[in-house]
């Protein structure tokens, strides 16, 4: 299988997505449209990624490419192709199906619970996990569900934390990628960020990583291996 991975900030990670494309011998194809507008062609790819960023989906000024890449996450997903979109991506399809894009509306930082809808606990990618499960979240923006999208998981915070367009066209608003290497990463790259994000998490975070980190690094490569498996 060839997907094409697309990062929309140059601090991108892989993670459990990573994981379970490589377990599935999947040949990628990356593409840094933030560096040089690039993106894939719809009919190159069995499989489309496009992974978070600091930028919001609305932010053509900055990033001019954003409408291409929200009409050719959308087009792949109605086109039957395998589409998964993490944070920014998720909002980038989101703008690309119809949806409302919310900027500065819905900060979340750290790892979080997240409840799925009766849909998503029959979805073929969320059902493998509990109905409320931790993931890892980082985000301020938000978007309403897209027309004819299925609501697959939500929380008090931001109500549309995922939703499937098409057949496999996934909306993750959470990152579910980020695994605990991840997340210790970005506490060593981001520090007074993620301080700034909710106060005191920085002296939390050993306690956090050890209960609701191995909880979500199950939760997040359980997500990734059932997304790769519609491919």
């Amino acid at each position: 299988m060839r997907v094409a991975i697309v990062e929309n900030t140059r601090y991108t990670h892989h993670g459990q997505v990573g994981v379970a494309l490589h377990e599935a011998g999947a040949m990628i194809d990356l593409y840094k449209p933030w560096l040089d507008g690039r993106l894939p062609a719809l009919g190159t790819f069995d499989a489309l990624v496009a992974f978070g960023g600091e930028q919001n989906a609305l932010a053509d000024d900055t990033h001019p490419y954003l409408p291409d890449l929200a009409a050719l996450m959308h087009d792949a997903a109605l086109a039957g192709k395998a589409v998964l979109g993490v944070c920014l991506g998720s909002q980038v399809l989101a703008r690309g199906a119809g949806a409302e894009n919310h900027i500065g509306t819905t900060p979340e930082f750290g790892w979080h619970e997240v409840d799925l809808t009766p849909e998503g606990r029959a979805d073929p990618v969320l059902s493998h996990l509990p109905p409320r499960f931790t993931i890892f979240e980082w985000h301020s923006d938000t978007f309403t569900l897209p027309p004819g999208a299925v609501q697959l998981a939500t929380n008090a915070n931001a109500p549309v934390q995922s939703y499937r367009v098409g057949r496999a066209g996934y909306a993750m608003q959470f990152h579910f990628e980020a695994n605990r290497a991840v997340v210790a990463d970005w506490k060593r790259s981001f520090p007074e960020v993620m301080e700034a994000q909710a106060p005191g998490w920085m002296a939390l975070h050993p306690e956090h990583a050890a209960t609701k980190g191995v909880q979500a690094d199950a939760n997040g490569l359980a997500i990734a291996r059932a997304w790769v498996a519609l491919i």
